[in-house]
């Protein structure tokens, strides 16, 4: 993240810039910043993964396509996309998770070790399975 910055806009109004993360904690969302006047913020938490929240929007919207009928097979939908269909079908799998697993990887609480390249390989499809499996309490 970049650092606060204070400038002055030709009209005199002062640009403001503090780079902040968000997260929910608790159900409660908290705002964390990278750096305070002191430092580095030591209480500033892991960002989420990219990655595999990527991952799950691409896996909803693409099961969505195919549950509209908009796409007719993970065939076509690979060939509309350019890539491979076992990649499409991987990430997909991704749509069979637990609901409170998706939320805790949306929110970024997640337990450690939990990666996109675990969730895409082969998991429980029992949701309580899946929440032992994966570290979830």
């Amino acid at each position: 993240m970049s650092k606060a910055t204070i400038t002055v806009n030709e009209n005199g109004n002062l640009h403001i810039h503090i780079p902040m993360f968000v997260k929910r904690s608790h159900g409660r969302k908290v705002i964390f910043a990278p750096q305070t006047l002191e430092g580095d913020n030591a209480d500033m938490p892991d960002v989420i993964q990219s990655a595999v929240v990527q991952s799950l929007a691409r896996a909803f919207s693409w099961a969505e396509l195919l549950e509209r009928g908009d796409i007719k097979s993970i065939a076509e939908l690979a060939r509309s996309l350019y890539v491979d269909s076992s990649y499409v079908a991987r990430t997909l799998k991704l749509t069979t998770l637990a609901p409170d697993i998706v939320e805790a990887i949306l929110n970024g609480e997640e337990p450690d070790g939990v990666s996109l390249s675990k969730l895409v390989l082969s998991f429980p499809a029992d949701w309580a399975e899946q929440r032992a499996h994966f570290g979830f309490a």
